[in-house]
């Protein structure tokens, strides 16, 4: 405990510093709940008080506070306070450890509401579910969060809630075991992106078919076909009535009005645009049919809702990756994902033996196995009418060159956030700030920036994946 508070009353010291210019004459707030969380925190304050911190702690709890800490900071000097004071310049998060569960009692939201200072959150922010990242009532939202000996679920799957994650060796290393949730960063995509070699062609890079848009929808089959054109350098085929749209915006395309017609892939993605008629019905058992990795999208994913027997044309161990967002996974599987979204899709990977991409604002990549990645968004700029077209053409793009369907569908995932990202802050992201070595990192959100159609997402593709590249050679 006394190696977690160094580090927390550390990382508070250096939060100081950077906003206030000083530690030394600052105050920090403590707000203390019962248990080891709130000992965490007493203890950093006791540390924070040796180095001229002026330090009150609000109690929620007084009988149950941890004996030690709150008597190191009396010790030290501390305060104990039944309310909140004026003029704290930094509030610390010890109210809830890891193991509550449910929103914040009202008492607690009360002075969490009346705060007007940053807020380090200890572990984990208070009244969020450590495991799922959900909240079912008030709840913390941190400026940054200090956790110890190893990072939480919480951190991927609500970063917004938790801000920057700053982790502090406690000397756990085999307690720990196997991760849960596995994140691949921008340096690790950008060193398995497939770029061609000296003995490269067109079909040895991969070949991907596309069969996307329809009459009513051709806008899906340029989103789809464009970015699978911007992901790598091998060939892309189109197949669907959108043909001469898509060869009107993308002369490379080899396009053609029938999948039966549209020559030897690597790999196929189907499915925006695409419609639930007797014709989408045909062009996608066609598909599954091929022998090769597939990923089925929006009107593939209701087609295979509505008509269950059409997974009966996929032959046994050809992959496939299933993108769904909420409405659609609920179509697939019968019910909505729900506030567990990591082992719904762990769940559904296993039931269609297929590798589940849960989109969402943070997306959740589940193979059948069991193995879950995660990309913990940075933004919300995604969150537009045919970005996950653009997230459909690429990860097929990726599948055609040969990439594991599970990493195939981190990598696009991320890269598609980045291009938003680029899309909507004019393209000033960078590889460090986009986490080129972090396995968890800051909520970018949108207060800066400007929302990004699907069509400049797209665009700005080869500058993510130029950006990511470089992240690879940058951090080896």
């Amino acid at each position: 405990m006394r190696r977690a508070a160094f580090g927390l009353a550390t990382r508070a010291a250096a939060v100081l510093a950077e906003r206030t210019g000083r530690v030394s004459g600052r105050h920090v707030v403590l707000l203390v709940g019962a248990g080891n969380n709130g000992g965490d925190t007493l203890w950093a304050g006791a540390y924070l008080r040796r180095r001229g911190v002026a330090v009150t702690a609000v109690l929620l709890s007084p009988d149950r506070a941890h004996p030690q800490g709150l008597a190191a900071l009396r010790r030290a000097g501390g305060r104990i306070a039944d309310h909140l004071p004026q003029g704290a310049h930094l509030v610390l998060d010890g109210i809830v450890g890891l193991s509550g569960r449910g929103g914040l009692r009202p008492t607690a939201a009360r002075l969490v509401e009346a705060v007007r200072a940053p807020i380090i959150a200890v572990d984990s922010p208070s009244g969020v579910d450590p495991d799922t990242g959900t909240a079912d009532g008030p709840a913390v939202t941190a400026t940054e969060t200090v956790t110890f000996g190893a990072r939480k679920p919480v951190h991927l799957l609500a970063p917004w809630r938790c801000g920057p994650v700053h982790l502090v060796d406690i000397g756990l290393f085999g307690e720990l075991g196997e991760p849960d949730l596995w994140v691949l960063t921008a340096a690790e995509i950008g060193a398995l992106w497939p770029v061609p070699g000296p003995t490269s062609d067109k079909y040895t890079q991969g070949v991907v078919g596309i069969a996307a848009g329809s009459a009513d929808y051709p806008g899906a089959a340029v989103l789809c076909a464009g970015a699978a054109v911007l992901a790598t350098s091998g060939l892309v085929r189109f197949a669907g009535t959108a043909a001469d749209v898509v060869r009107g915006r993308w002369p490379e395309v080899v396009a053609t009005g029938s999948v039966s017609d549209a020559g030897q892939v690597q790999a196929w993605a189907v499915g925006p645009g695409l419609g639930t008629r007797a014709t989408g019905r045909q062009v996608l058992a066609h598909v599954l049919s091929a022998g090769v990795p597939v990923v089925a999208d929006a009107d593939a994913i209701t087609l295979l809702a509505r008509y269950p027997e059409l997974a009966d044309s996929r032959d046994p161990g050809t992959p496939l990756v299933l993108t769904p967002h909420d409405r659609e996974f609920e179509r697939l599987t019968g019910k909505p994902p729900g506030a567990d979204r990591v082992t719904a899709a762990r769940d559904a990977a296993r039931r269609f033996d297929a590798v589940l991409v849960l989109k969402g604002n943070t997306t959740i990549v589940a193979a059948p196995d069991g193995l879950v990645l995660v990309n913990p968004a940075r933004s919300s700029w995604p969150a537009t009418a045919g970005s996950g077209d653009v997230l459909t053409g690429v990860l097929g793009a990726l599948l055609a060159a040969g990439l594991e369907p599970v990493t195939a569908a981190a990598a696009a995932v991320h890269a598609q956030e980045f291009a938003a990202a680029l899309a909507a802050w004019g393209g000033t992201a960078s590889a460090a700030a986009w986490g080129g070595t972090a396995s968890a990192v800051a909520w970018g959100g949108t207060a800066s920036g400007a929302p990004a159609p699907a069509s400049a997402i797209q665009a700005a593709l080869t500058d993510a994946i130029r950006t990511l590249r470089s992240a690879a050679r940058r951090y080896g």
